[in-house]
């Protein structure tokens, strides 16, 4: 006759196993994607030549920290020196005009010149002032104080920051029709992510979910930050849609192009059980937990795992 046996737990096997309890919480959606890191670009000054010419000097090189008003670059322009001499042909033109004037304006005092002798010779005047009123203003849009007579201007930092981006060298050649900047400038305390979203994955991402940066660099460092734009195209390259989450970086960890590993977690409106990862027992594609009441009351269970999320 068969005889059913119980099973109990042993004080030795007590020792070698732990207890937990089922617990019930909202159910929580975690997403792998990679990522970049990209310098903030409403924190970033492109920096244009002012006029064409041959760069004469750069002073800076890529990841370099300038100041505001550093001298970037020097560069000798054929336009600057004509604006110079344009300004001295335009300084004897004005003397001459307003000699003239005012002889006219004795003479017109004294009888000897008429009304509209003299009044040529005052718009005359005007006409030499609004010239090189003109040529100056060309000089200050050119560079102003950063300009020189014989034709050589500075470029100079416009804000305190990092070389980010350098695309001249000394002897290379600027023309006018060139729409291409010289150097990018950021000042790096914020920097932005972007990660790619894969079609499958886009409905679980949304502004304002919980990311956590990791680097290649800094691997058990972690970053914190939220999602805080999503794109509503996809790359036609990869086929994926990009999300920006921006970073503080007050000690300059985060570099631009540096590869990351970006963890998106949120919280779904959804009630679920959970339990620890390592309960789990699978077999033949089942997966069970052991329901435990006491040490002579244990039942296997068979379990459904809707997904698994940060160990649980």
């Amino acid at each position: 006759e068969e005889t059913k046996k119980q099973f109990c737990i042993s004080d030795t096997m007590a020792r070698m196993i732990t207890v937990d309890t089922v617990k019930q919480g909202f159910l929580e959606e975690e997403l792998q994607l990679s990522g970049e890191v990209s310098f903030d670009e409403n924190a970033v000054v492109k920096v244009f030549p002012n006029s064409s010419g041959q760069i004469r000097e750069v002073f800076v090189s890529l990841g370099d920290r300038v100041t505001k008003g550093q001298i970037l670059s020097i560069i000798k322009s054929a336009d600057i020196a004509g604006n110079y001499n344009d300004l001295t042909s335009a300084d004897a033109d004005l003397a001459i005009a307003k000699k003239q004037m005012e002889n006219e304006a004795s003479l017109f005092k004294n009888g000897i010149a008429s009304e509209k002798e003299y009044e040529e010779a005052k718009q005359n005047y005007y006409k030499a002032v609004a010239i090189k009123s003109k040529i100056t203003s060309l000089i200050s849009i050119n560079g102003g104080g950063s300009t020189r007579a014989g034709g050589t201007y500075y470029i100079k930092a416009p804000i305190s920051g990092f070389i980010v981006e350098k695309k001249v060298n000394a002897g290379s050649f600027i023309r006018q029709d060139m729409s291409d900047n010289m150097f990018t400038i950021s000042d790096l305390k914020n920097v932005w992510v972007w990660a790619n979203v894969f079609e499958a994955d886009i409905a679980k991402v949304k502004e304002g979910f919980n990311a956590v940066v990791t680097t290649l660099a800094y691997p058990d460092k972690k970053f914190f930050g939220t999602i805080n734009k999503v794109s509503q195209v996809l790359d036609p390259v990869n086929k994926a849609m990009k999300i920006k989450i921006t970073l503080p970086n007050n000690d300059l960890l985060l570099k631009p192009e540096m590869f990351t590993k970006v963890t998106i977690t949120n919280t779904e409106n959804k009630q679920c059980i959970y339990i620890p990862r390592e309960a789990v027992v699978e077999e033949n594609s089942q997966k069970f937990v052991i329901v435990y009441n006491g040490p002579c009351s244990l039942k296997v269970q068979e379990i459904n795992v809707l997904k698994e999320v940060g160990g649980k």
